[in-house]
């Protein structure tokens, strides 16, 4: 009896506790996409500012990942591991069937750093998901003039 009690325990503790713990890892990412492409300039403008693109940089990035989520999980993988970004991308389309962990192990990520850990939590481009804040617009004046900037022509003047 008691091999059966032990069977019947551990069948419910890996129901009930494991896949909320596997559902938290890049839990914020859907909510992430659908901000995203609610306000397209506005996480050009983002992801433009927190690393420090170009547009043709940015373009790259944004065309050559599966969603908005996984462009700033690439860019924030390559922040991490400090490789080159093109080089991340690569090892995107190799691994991306294998999850973010592979592909993280592959570029000397560790897995259990805070950095990957915070990473897998939540998202630093809007503040946080817990307090992302949008206004009326969907974008602040000062992200909108920046993004005018990134995207503007080096001839055209801005004032």
């Amino acid at each position: 009896m008691k091999p059966f009690t032990l069977v019947v325990i551990t069948s419910l503790m890996l129901l009930f506790i494991v896949p909320p713990a596997i559902a938290n890892d890049f839990g914020w990412t859907k909510d992430f996409d659908i901000q995203a492409q609610n306000n397209p300039l506005g996480f050009k403008a983002s992801l433009a500012k927190r690393f420090n693109l170009r547009h043709f940089q940015l373009n790259t990035i944004i065309n050559n990942s599966d969603s908005p989520s996984d462009a700033y999980i690439l860019l924030r993988l390559t922040e991490m591991s400090q490789k080159p970004t093109n080089y991340v991308v690569e090892k995107y389309y190799l691994y991306k069937d294998k999850g973010w962990g592979y592909l993280a192990l592959s570029l000397g990520i560790k897995l259990v750093s805070e950095e990957y850990r915070a990473l897998k939590n939540d998202h630093d481009l809007y503040g946080s998901v817990k307090d992302a804040k949008v206004t009326s617009f969907g974008y602040d004046r000062t992200m909108l003039i920046m993004l005018i900037k990134t995207l503007a022509p080096k001839e055209a003047k801005m004032d």
